[in-house]
């Protein structure tokens, strides 16, 4: 405000005292009268937001994060549709094809009948598929065995069961189709090439090299496709892999070896990869749930170390600039003193 300047003006006014008996002189008194000048008004103010009648502000009112949760919610319940709808129609997909493996001999039958031979006629027709292209059978099992296993694993971590991420889930099925059912095809062949032997040491000796150098390969080889297809740096990956390897394979001493009894002793070879997936199921939960809580905790570890380096970083710069200030009053000090003395 520039000011508002205040006069008062006095002056004497001149008021007359009566008597009735006696004339006296007329008695001075002071009356203020005030006047008031006024120059200028200027006052710096911000300006008043602009209310309706709803009392909703219309200017300068401060963001509000109703729209961004209104997207994240959009973006949940559209994740939510489309993870159902996939779980959905492969299982509506699959229940199809294994119900209906005989509904060109329909005609007639009582649905007694129709269920009765779904389980051999579906395991009939699996066999013909290994005789006509092995490879591709055990992969389109290895591969939906992987999804399923990444999926349980993702709900077991907590996620509910249509909240699952799919590009996580689509990278352990493609590495379930495009490697493990290949290698393990070639695997299974090459490991009876090994052990042509029919003694009772033979199942014992598959098992131990199953656990050790198969075992080993395996996850190894799982874990670098998952960090490449998640585009992690191959540093990072190495470091991933140093540090679950020895977890991870012995880990699965706690379960593979009591399943590869069976998996060597008893099941054919061309039916060993179908047991081995069913297990897999377990496994998978497992390979899945260690190899992407590393991955998450190593982000998490960047972002504190960043984080940690930046704190420390500011503290030095504070560190500094109070070293400073405080020898610019010392020498501050100095010259006062030296003044003095001089006088």
């Amino acid at each position: 405000m520039s000011g508002v300047s205040l006069c008062t003006l006095y002056t004497p006014t001149l008021l007359p005292f009566s008597n009735p008996h006696k004339t006296s002189a007329p008695i001075f008194s002071q009356s203020a009268k005030r006047c008031r000048v006024i120059t200028s008004v200027a006052e710096d103010r911000k300006p008043i937001p602009v209310v309706s009648n709803d009392r909703k502000v219309l200017q300068d009112s401060p963001p509000s994060n109703d729209n961004t949760e209104v997207v994240n919610d959009t973006d949940i319940i559209t994740g939510r549709a489309i993870n159902a709808a996939i779980v959905l129609g492969f299982g509506a997909f699959a229940v199809t094809k294994l119900l209906t493996i005989d509904h060109d001999y329909w005609h007639g039958w009582t649905l007694y009948e129709i269920l009765r031979y779904v389980p051999e006629h579906n395991w009939t027709a699996y066999e013909q598929s290994l005789k006509a292209n092995p490879v591709l059978a055990k992969m389109a099992i290895s591969g939906v065995v992987y999804s399923i296993g990444d999926w349980i694993a993702q709900c077991y971590e907590g996620k509910p069961i249509f909240e699952f991420d799919r590009a996580r889930l689509f990278r352990s099925g493609l590495v379930g189709f495009t490697l493990h059912g290949s290698l393990s095809h070639y695997y299974y062949q090459l490991c009876e090439t090994l052990f042509p032997f029919q003694e009772w040491w033979v199942v014992p000796a598959k098992v131990a090299f199953d656990q050790t150098v198969w075992s080993a390969i395996w996850n190894s080889i799982y874990f670098v496709v998952l960090g490449l297809l998640r585009f992690d740096s191959l540093t990072n990956i190495y470091g991933e892999l140093k540090a679950t390897f020895v977890p991870m394979l012995t880990a699965g001493w706690k379960l593979w070896p009591f399943a590869h009894l069976i998996t060597y002793g008893v099941i054919p070879v061309e039916q060993r990869l179908l047991w081995v997936d069913c297990i897999e199921l377990i496994w998978v939960t497992i390979l899945s749930t260690y190899s992407n809580e590393k991955s998450e905790s190593r982000k998490f570890e960047e972002v504190s170390e960043t984080s940690s380096s930046t704190s420390s970083q500011n503290s030095k710069v504070r560190t500094k600039k109070a070293v400073v200030l405080f020898f610019s009053h010392v020498l501050r000090f100095q010259r006062v003193l030296m003044m003095l003395i001089m006088k």
